[in-house]
């Protein structure tokens, strides 16, 4: 009977502190920020928000700029075909004579 009670207290005490490390909030990310839960964030200080600003617009003039001064990377290297210089015969089409819309 000792030996019950005693099972029954260790598996009652386990038991709570299973459930006590279940209720601590785990702390993630500590190295930087602030953690919030259903609350907004506090908001970036203004030397980020500058920095943020000067890198997304160093970013935009570098993509704008080599659009502008090397439109091969967006339109390719060869030169353009007109399509309306194809003939049926390179596109596959049969000659108008086949098929079971003939006159």
């Amino acid at each position: 009977m000792l030996g019950r009670a005693l099972l029954t207290r260790a598996l009652f005490t386990k038991t709570l502190k299973d459930a006590a490390s279940n209720i601590k909030q785990v702390k993630r990310n500590g190295s930087h920020g602030v953690w919030t839960y259903r609350v907004p964030p506090p908001p970036a200080s203004k030397k980020i928000v500058y920095l943020a600003e000067v890198l997304g617009g160093i970013c935009w003039w570098w993509i704008l700029y080599h659009i502008a001064t090397e439109p091969e990377h967006i339109y390719g290297e060869w030169p353009y075909i007109d399509p309306s210089t194809w003939s049926d015969e390179e596109l596959g089409i049969p000659p108008d004579s086949n098929g079971p819309l003939k006159n």
